[in-house]
């Protein structure tokens, strides 16, 4: 069957499109932490932050269907929904963030976030990671290391070594922070050299797809005061750590210790339901306004609406931050008891892992590979992430307990011992 759906996605679909696994997965169901495949195979999902309140969750499902059923349109229309989960969402934020922009998808929110910058500062030089991913738009994806865009990085992006807690910039931990503070203002200065100026740095506060590096709180704060002297803003990208993933605060950038002017939203907003968000503070917005007259057909529609209301109630009430606080820690100390030659550093934050790999002191993706490939196997789904693909990735649904956290460690330990090497 799957062989056939394969032969139907090249035909209809064209090459290439991305599939998990050798052998892909016909999910047809979801509830909780939990897949089915077509078979009726049940899988653990320890990969998907898009179901963050975990799939299929019945008070979403009903938000949806009730609101969907009553009306649906675009906010040229006035409509309470959006104020009312506008000021709910804003609450949960310092720094004078009070404004909100809702769109469908964390590309395009990230692609909003860097024209705001570019409002404000009338500079048009962006800074990433040069182990980094916000998204899909041709101007974020201009950002892409996994994919380099077509004739080449365009002028006025640049890119700068990633933090690495197994090999960290600058030689070693606690250099780290002013090392990559260095590379910034060499980047900066290089910006402004050029013409093109520099209106922004962009990141993401658990840097997920740099692999999740384990940072101090003080890490960027070397960076943040170049930043603030070259008159740039910075972009939290919040798509992944965000909503109470790291178990310790609500967003990524809280746990970092730094303040953002622009936050960025998209995945868990809605769990599953297309929304997304850019908040930020009222002189940015109104620049932002100004330049750009922006409009999203679709972009807090009531649906939407509904449904990102019914993942705020669904966190609240189902206590599911704390919980990712209590059962990440349980299953990071879990985790840390595992052995083979080839783990290098365990590492999280809440309910968000990593596990590196390395063979002869150089990143090891095939062994990665091979655990996702494995773990599968036995019913359990991961990633993987960094540079060469080294890491394991494990990000379940918000709801994970400790009873998954055990058969997750249990059936790790068991691929291990198998593990070529």
């Amino acid at each position: 069957m799957s062989e056939d759906l394969l032969a139907r996605r090249r035909r209809l679909l064209g090459p290439n499109v991305p599939t998990f696994y050798d052998q892909p997965v016909e999910i047809v169901r979801g509830e909780g932490v939990w897949l089915w495949d077509a078979e009726g195979t049940r899988y653990l999902d320890c990969y998907n932050n898009v179901p963050h309140v975990g799939h299929c969750h019945p008070k979403v499902v009903e938000a949806i269907a009730t609101q969907s059923a009553l009306l649906n349109t675009h906010t040229r229309y006035l409509h309470r929904g959006i104020l009312d989960y506008a000021e709910r969402l804003t609450s949960l934020f310092d720094h004078e963030l009070k404004q909100l922009l809702v769109a469908c998808t964390g590309s395009e929110a990230n692609d909003i976030a860097l024209r705001m910058a570019q409002a404000v500062t009338g500079k048009t030089g962006i800074i990433a990671t040069d182990n980094t991913y916000h998204g899909n738009t041709s101007a974020v994806s201009a950002l892409s290391t996994r994919r380099p865009p077509i004739g080449g990085y365009p002028g006025h992006v640049r890119l700068i070594p990633a933090p690495d807690s197994v090999a960290p910039v600058g030689g070693s931990l606690e250099a780290q922070p002013q090392a990559f503070a260095r590379n910034l203002h060499r980047a900066i200065v290089d910006l402004e050299d050029a013409g093109h100026g520099f209106a922004a740095l962009i990141l993401c506060p658990a840097f997920a797809n740099e692999g999740l590096p384990a940072l101090s709180p003080a890490f960027l704060e070397p960076a943040v005061g170049l930043v603030r002297r070259a008159r740039g803003l910075i972009i939290a990208d919040e798509v992944q750590p965000g909503f109470g993933r790291v178990g310790s605060h609500f967003w990524g950038h809280q746990a970092l210790g730094f303040a953002p002017d622009i936050v960025t939203l998209g995945k868990p907003m809605g769990n599953g339901y297309p929304v997304a968000g850019v908040v930020t503070r009222p002189e940015i917005m109104a620049e932002f306004r100004e330049a750009f007259g922006y409009f999203n057909t679709f972009g807090g529609n009531p649906v939407a609406m509904a449904a990102a209301t019914a993942v705020l109630d669904v966190l609240e009430e189902e206590g599911l931050v704390e919980n990712a606080r209590k059962t990440g820690a349980y299953m990071q100390k879990a985790l840390r008891g595992l052995s083979h030659p080839g783990i290098v550093e365990v590492r999280g934050k809440g309910l968000f892992f990593g596990i590196e790999f390395a063979r002869d002191g150089e990143p090891d993706g095939a062994a990665a590979a091979w655990m996702v490939e494995a773990m599968k196997a036995r019913g359990v789904l991961l990633g993987r992430v960094g540079r060469k693909q080294q890491v394991l990735k494990l990000r379940p649904p918000m709801p994970f307990q400790r009873a998954q956290a055990d058969e997750v460690v249990e059936k790790l330990a068991a691929c291990l011992a198998e593990l070529p090497q």
